[in-house]
């Protein structure tokens, strides 16, 4: 296996180090907030402003539409994949971030079913394929330029910077509901979930200017100039690395543990299991904080002792601890939840989140790695964002959430198999990546 060695990736500054991973940050935890206030506002308001009148059903289609931006997500990979390998990471970043954007803070201006009728829910599902669509690109563009420019020793360690601001605006999102669920329902459901969509418009320019300055890596404008770009990215992906792209899609799996705490578990707790809104909030803006907080440190632990083992310990701790969290939600041990919330996001779940922001990219030669990361990466979440809702339409039919959670096992041991195929890449250097 090749060692570690000086290379021109080592003469990158560390100015342009810490750019690209702050850019990263930013742009990630706008990604996430707009999803996780959408999951939230799916799980506790929109069933009663966009699908009134339908009973549990509307709880079932509300959620549903939370679900369909994973439809578009695999279109905004090859769509962004293509741009970044061809013309830039740069560019397709500065237009994902945009465009995310704009459809989030236009989901805070939408009329309700009562004023438009069916127009209503139309524009929220078109609203919320386009933040699909941008998703798309947001995290492996991040991700791949962060791991291009970081000195070979620490590329999950910069790398992991984006998955901590994916976490934190998971976090912000639950968070910024707390006071929205609060209120009087007449107030909530008026003018009070559109705060947390119009507040997204700050992220937005913040994101925005730090995008504005990145610099290509030096990998990618090496290439460039030696004319050894995919002429047809998509194309060169699935005739040259289709295996690898699978390996990530199944890596990425392990996100369906995410999408059932952040959603279902508040769905069914605060429905359900009678829980409150603000307790079940809090556990979850506490679980996404840790896991935040504790990305770095995965990272650098990654970076010393490999991905593999981090990812495996983190994908079969993570399903597991859901049998914790929804019996302690059944017997309504409010500590419980709290302790086994955080350990289940803190703990567990941030290992394979935060390892394979720099395991994915590792995979796949400079030529793809936008694309082939971008189409792994939401192949994988395809599942996961859907998730929520078959986890919804099984406990309604069964009252029972542990179906869903052995899924989730299931899904765990598949992705730890198809992490443990793959190349270990902590100790190759950046220029060697996706070699043969």
């Amino acid at each position: 296996m090749p060692t570690v060695v000086p290379n021109a990736l080592a003469a990158q500054t560390p100015r342009k180090v810490r750019h690209a991973a702050v850019s990263g940050f930013f742009g990630s935890a706008l990604e996430y907030y707009d999803f996780i206030i959408y999951g939230s506002a799916a799980a506790l308001v929109f069933n009663k402003i966009f699908f009134p009148d339908t009973g549990a059903t509307g709880l079932l289609l509300s959620i549903a539409s939370f679900g369909v931006a994973y439809i578009a997500r695999p279109f905004g990979a090859v769509l962004w994949g293509h741009l970044g390998d061809k013309l830039g990471r740069r560019l397709a970043l500065v237009l994902t971030i945009g465009l995310m954007g704009v459809a989030t803070f236009a989901i805070g201006l939408l009329p309700s079913y009562s004023t438009i009728g069916v127009a209503a829910p139309s524009l929220l599902v078109l609203l919320r394929l386009l933040q699909g669509l941008s998703a798309g690109g947001e995290s492996p563009g991040s991700t791949s330029l962060t791991v291009e420019h970081a000195p070979d020793n620490r590329r999950a360690f910069y790398a992991s910077f984006s998955m901590s601001g994916m976490q934190l605006g998971m976090a912000m999102g639950s968070l910024v509901f707390l006071p929205i669920a609060a209120l009087p329902e007449e107030h909530m459901l008026t003018w009070g979930w559109r705060l947390p969509f119009l507040l997204s418009g700050i992220l937005t320019l913040v994101a925005y200017l730090l995008r504005r300055k990145l610099e290509e890596p030096e990998v990618f404008t090496e290439m460039l100039h030696r004319d050894e770009h995919a002429s047809l990215p998509i194309a060169t992906l699935l005739r040259e690395h289709w295996a690898t792209t699978l390996r990530v899609a199944l890596c990425s799996g392990i996100n369906v543990v995410g999408t059932i705490f952040n959603v279902f578990a508040l769905a069914y707790a605060t429905g359900a299991a009678g829980l409150s809104r603000p307790v079940m909030l809090t556990v979850v803006s506490l679980g996404n904080l840790g896991a935040a907080a504790m990305a770095p440190v995965v990272g650098r632990l990654s970076d010393r002792i490999g991905r593999k083992p981090v990812f495996v310990l983190g994908a079969l701790g993570s399903s597991l601890s859901l049998f914790v969290l929804f019996s302690a939600i059944d017997a309504g041990n409010i500590t419980l939840v709290f302790i086994a919330g955080l350990t289940a996001m803190s703990v567990f779940y941030i290992m394979p989140i935060g390892v394979g922001a720099a395991y994915y990219p590792e995979q796949f030669p400079a030529r793809v790695r936008y694309t082939g990361m971008a189409v792994g990466l939401m192949l994988g979440l395809l599942g996961a964002g859907f998730a929520p809702t078959l986890a919804q339409a099984i406990s309604v039919g069964t009252s029972s959430w542990r179906p869903s959670v052995w899924i989730c096992v299931g899904i765990a041991v598949l992705a730890s198999i198809a992490a443990l195929t793959g190349r270990e890449t902590h100790r190759i250097t950046t220029a060697q990546l996706g070699r043969r």
